[in-house]
């Protein structure tokens, strides 16, 4: 399989996550900044794989596979950091999130199930899915750093992004389930579903 220079990229963001872990627990003070600079460079990377396939036509089946996937995995290693160490409303923050990654997991099987009986158009991004991800990685971003910037408080701003994220993931959940749900409810699809081996 050759490498391309987005695929790397790919790589180089699933291969951040074990160092966003380490840094999260170091016992210094710079590592919170630590953290926050390993994740916004896991999120440039994701931009830019995605601007050079485009730009140079370097696209692949396996690139376009392990992208999104990467992304899951940085965000969903994060929110599991955060949870850990919420101090306040930990039982709403920990629901929060497993709101954010239960969404990614659905919907991810969802378009895999679309693409491959060739209706993925219906589940393609939404703007209320990109409005999500903004704030997502925003608050991601802010919690991880934790500490107050003057008189501004960093962690509270990034735990109400947080929620306000995990409202905009119910809702975008429910725009891609409302959309897919005629192919869903077809009985035809359920036929050639159940000559399938299940896993």
């Amino acid at each position: 399989m050759h490498l391309t220079v987005p695929t790397m990229l790919t790589l180089l963001r699933i291969a951040l996550v074990p160092v966003l872990v380490v840094f999260f627990y170091l016992p210094f003070g710079w590592s919170n900044f630590a953290c926050v600079f390993i994740f916004v460079l896991a999120a440039v990377t994701d931009i830019a794989d995605g601007y050079i396939a485009r730009k140079t036509g370097q696209t692949s089946r396996f690139g376009a596979f392990l992208d999104p996937v990467a992304d899951k995995i940085m965000v969903s290693t994060a929110l599991v950091l955060l949870v850990q160490r919420q101090e306040t409303y930990q039982a709403v923050f920990a629901l929060a999130a497993a709101v954010i990654i239960g969404r990614e997991i659905t919907i991810s099987a969802l378009r895999e199930w679309m693409s491959e009986i060739g209706e993925s158009a219906l589940v393609s991004v939404s703007g209320v899915g990109k409005l999500k991800t903004i704030f997502q990685m925003t608050a991601i971003g802010f919690l991880l750093y934790h500490e107050n910037i003057f008189w501004i408080p960093v962690a509270l701003i990034g735990e109400l992004l947080l929620y306000l994220a995990a409202a905009l993931t119910l809702w975008s959940m429910w725009t891609y389930l409302k959309a897919a749900w005629p192919v869903i409810s077809d009985s035809r699809h359920h036929a050639a579903d159940s000559d399938q081996s299940p896993e």
